[in-house]
């Protein structure tokens, strides 16, 4: 980022203008009190006007009754304006009293804030030791060469044996005080930025509902483009990168085996003895009750972005059908008005009525089939006088061996063309062999098969000549 850019950020952008304003520790003490502190969401309008009204109440009992001389009404309607946009002011199905929540923003600059007090203890060991684990899944589970990641597992299975051992001999390593509390600040702080991504999540996805909406209602084209384009960015909100890492998100914490292991894990957690005396383990024990509400939140928006996408579709179909009567209703009052007095000449054309008729005697007569002449005669061959061997000179092309070839010369480079892969391994069993490297090319989401180019291959025959094909160019490229 450049100075432009920080700049422009500085002017525009809704958590830089919750810090410059004037009133920015009332506000960010009120939306810490009323939302962050209790994890609560979707706080109705009177409730949030009652707890301001506290706020306001023992400020102005320490500053004088003229350091906020607004009613609480007016502040948080001037926080929920699209101008600042720090609450987000809506209604939800059945309630007639508007709703808010925290925007993204605010909550990003809030537990900014919370971060300026310092701790008297920061976690580093089990940051280290996370990203070690998240360096070794990532590695790990995309290499995919199998002797590797046999090599990798059998590791894992010689670390455990041995730490098995050291257990049935009586060596336990527990962990010290200052790895528990170590370990502990770094689960409270994960857990807490969970619940905060949660609500930019949901603005991701409302986000990509916008511009869908916005393509609707200016939408000129044919009813068919337009479904074309409805379905397509709604595969756009449930397909991508932010959708499919929510999906998996949800579908691990449904799953019950997970959520009953998850129960197990902050239940012993509580009970560890050196966490015993510290004020904040008791939030652990609800962490999965916190998750819930928030992650049905946000599914929820996908669903509501759904119906309400449904119901544009159906406001749209409304309109179109509307005009086509208002059409019909045009020509047939044209038609009255000319009933009685027609004007002169010819109107329209119309074919005259006829009934094409067919008489019994023009259909052909029946002509029987001719018959043909079968020798049905079996002769036994002598198996003597019979060559089996091209039976035995039939051979088979490895899929497997060729996709092997392919990720090896990848290994080597980011892509490569079928070219170079024949480069590196000749065309062994010939003609068989080139059209099962297309066949693993249409198969494979990482290879691309381009017409317009064309690449010239060879290979020689078992006799010592050789043989030559061009065929379109197939680009082979590494898998992320």
């Amino acid at each position: 980022m450049d100075y432009f850019a920080i700049n422009s950020l500085r002017d525009h952008h809704a958590g830089w203008l919750l810090l410059r304003a004037q009133n920015a520790p009332l506000t960010l003490a009120f939306l810490m009190r009323a939302f962050t502190l209790p994890n609560q969401r979707n706080l109705g309008r009177q409730s949030l006007i009652d707890t301001l009204d506290d706020v306001l109440f023992g400020l102005r009992d320490a500053l004088g009754e003229e350091k906020f001389p607004r009613p609480a009404a007016e502040y948080l309607d001037g926080w929920a304006a699209p101008e600042k946009a720090w609450l987000r002011k809506y209604y939800l199905p059945g309630r007639d009293e508007p709703v808010y929540d925290l925007t993204a923003t605010a909550e990003d600059v809030i537990r900014w804030v919370e971060s300026l007090q310092g701790r008297d203890f920061v976690a580093t060991q089990s940051r280290l030791t996370s990203i070690f684990q998240l360096l070794k899944v990532l590695v790990h589970q995309s290499e995919t060469d199998p002797e590797v990641r046999l090599a990798q597992l059998q590791a894992q299975r010689d670390a455990i044996d041995a730490e098995m051992r050291q257990i049935e001999e009586g060596n336990i390593r527990v962990m010290s005080a200052s790895e528990v509390l170590d370990h502990f600040q770094q689960l409270t702080m994960q857990a807490k930025g969970l619940l905060a991504d949660f609500r930019e999540v949901e603005q991701n996805f409302r986000t990509l509902d916008r511009g869908l909406r916005e393509r609707i209602a200016t939408w000129d084209g044919t009813q068919g483009e337009l479904l074309d384009s409805i379905f397509a960015n709604q595969q756009d909100i449930t397909g991508s990168t932010q959708g499919r890492t929510f999906q998996g998100f949800w579908d691990y914490l449904m799953s019950p085996q997970l959520r009953t292991e998850l129960r197990d894990l902050l239940e012993r957690a509580t009970r560890i003895e050196l966490l015993a005396t510290r004020s904040d383990i008791s939030g652990i024990r609800n962490l999965q009750q916190e998750w819930l509400p928030a992650v049905e939140q946000t599914q929820s928006t996908v669903r509501q972005l759904s119906q309400q996408m449904r119901r544009l579709l159906d406001d749209k179909v409304f309109l179109e059908n509307k005009r086509i009567m208002q059409l019909l209703r045009s020509v047939e009052s044209h038609a009255l008005a000319v009933r009685n007095h027609a004007p002169p000449g010819i109107l329209m054309d119309i074919d005259a009525q006829a009934v094409d008729v067919m008489l019994p005697f023009e259909r052909p007569l029946y002509q029987p089939g001719s018959r043909v002449s079968v020798n049905d005669a079996v002769f036994i061959a002598d198996d003597a006088d019979v060559d089996a061997g091209s039976l035995f000179d039939q051979f088979h092309v490895d899929k497997g061996r060729l996709a092997k070839n392919v990720s090896a010369v990848l290994n080597q480079a980011e892509q490569a063309t079928l070219a170079d892969v024949a480069d590196a391994f000749p065309l062994s069993q010939g003609l068989a062999e080139l059209v099962t490297y297309f066949q693993l090319a249409s198969d494979s989401p990482w290879a691309t098969i381009d017409a317009e180019k064309t690449q010239q291959l060879s290979w020689t025959l078992p006799d010592g000549s050789i043989r030559e094909a061009t065929v379109e160019q197939i680009i082979f490229v590494r898998p992320s």
